[in-house]
């Protein structure tokens, strides 16, 4: 044992004395950027996964060493031309077979998408991302790459079912003092989700005769989810001259569900018209709903024969109470103001008959 501790500090003192000339040709290195943890490197090399060479043999880790700043690295004393365990002889293997142009100057030059590009050999530059179409590319815009259906029918999508229904929204008798009338309002369309044909009537049978009525054909267009537009012909018949009308309007749903029909008219006589009907439906249950409603028309020309008179002609305002039985069918009663103005009332009220009524009314709703 004392033999031991003698050779060991016979070691140390020759250690302490190398010579000057050794010290001074080392090349100084700034390793203040270098994040390594000298304990870490204790226990790797107690663990045996890194094993104690000299200063000159020693080979940074840079995938052990992730804190390391790479870039503010002081590259100027270090030779590059020889990587730590590799000979001279391969040298210059390595230089050819790589071709690779390492920058070590901070951040890497022509970024794209950001990743570094590199330099291979020719310098010519590779992009990550980009670059022409090949030639044989497929048409992003073809269909199954050319192919169709062949003999089996191309599949209808749903926008494309032609579909109809009928909605009798009125059909009602009406009870005012001295008056028992039949009242109808419906339509009809038929078509597929954007464009349909639409058949809408309306009006009154007093006496067995038709009183008023209204009937339109209609072109309807939807321009969004909840609204149609509206092209097409109207005709009125009943008491006095039978007038036809062009037709354009708006139907569907305003904001807070509340239901409009909005249609202007014009017609060969230069006699303009505007009808407003609106509708909303208030669930008091599931199937009891109760039903505001009113409905106005506005003319330009008075018209006695057919009890119109110009500006705002006619108005008509209640509330239904309904009960579905089914979502298709349900019954309803109610009560409604009507009356008629300007000269219209003028001339109602000269043939006896009042020219503002409180009418109850019981019918019902259906369609299919």
């Amino acid at each position: 044992m004392r033999n031991l501790r003698v050779n060991l500090i016979a070691a140390l003192m020759v250690l302490n004395t190398s010579p000057s000339w050794a010290q001074e040709d080392k090349v100084p290195v700034d390793h203040s950027h270098h994040n390594v943890s000298s304990e870490r490197i204790l226990n790797d090399v107690k663990s045996g996964k890194k094993s104690v060479t000299a200063p000159a043999e020693t080979a940074v880790d840079m995938e052990a060493t992730p804190g390391m700043d790479h870039s503010s690295m002081d590259h100027s004393g270090m030779n590059h031309s020889i990587m730590p365990g590799m000979n001279a002889g391969d040298k210059s293997d390595a230089a050819q077979n790589s071709g690779h142009d390492m920058n070590h100057g901070g951040t890497a030059s022509g970024k794209t998408g950001g990743m570094s590009s590199m330099n291979h050999g020719g310098g010519e530059s590779m992009s990550m991302q980009g670059g022409s179409v090949p030639p044989d590319a497929r048409d992003p815009h073809a269909y199954s790459d050319g192919y169709d259906f062949g003999p089996i029918p191309r599949p209808q999508m749903g926008d494309e079912e032609l579909l109809g229904s009928l909605l009798v929204d009125r059909l009602e008798s009406a009870t005012a003092r001295g008056s028992t009338a039949m009242t109808y309002d419906w339509q009809a369309w038929f078509g597929n989700t954007y464009d349909r044909a639409l058949i809408r009537a309306e009006g009154d049978i007093e006496g067995g005769t038709f009183k008023d009525a209204r009937n339109e054909l209609l072109w309807a267009h939807a321009i969004t989810a909840y609204w149609d537009t509206q092209l097409g012909v109207r005709y009125d018949s009943g008491q006095g001259i039978d007038r036809g009308w062009l037709a354009f309007g708006v139907q569907g749903l305003a904001p807070y569900w509340i239901y409009v029909e909005a249609t202007a008219y014009v017609n060969e006589q230069g006699r303009t018209a505007f009808r407003l009907e609106t509708e909303y439906d208030i669930l008091l249950t599931q199937k009891l709903i109760l039903q505001p409603r009113i409905e106005m028309n506005v003319y330009s020309q008075r018209d006695d024969t057919r009890s119109v008179s110009s500006g705002l002609s006619d108005f008509a305002g209640g509330v239904r109470l309904r009960y579905e039985i089914r979502r298709e069918f349900a019954p309803y009663v109610g009560v409604e103001w009507a009356g008629k103005f300007g000269s219209a009332a003028d001339y109602i009220r000269t043939t006896g008959q009042d020219s503002e009524k409180t009418r109850f009314v019981a019918g019902v709703r259906f369609w299919f």
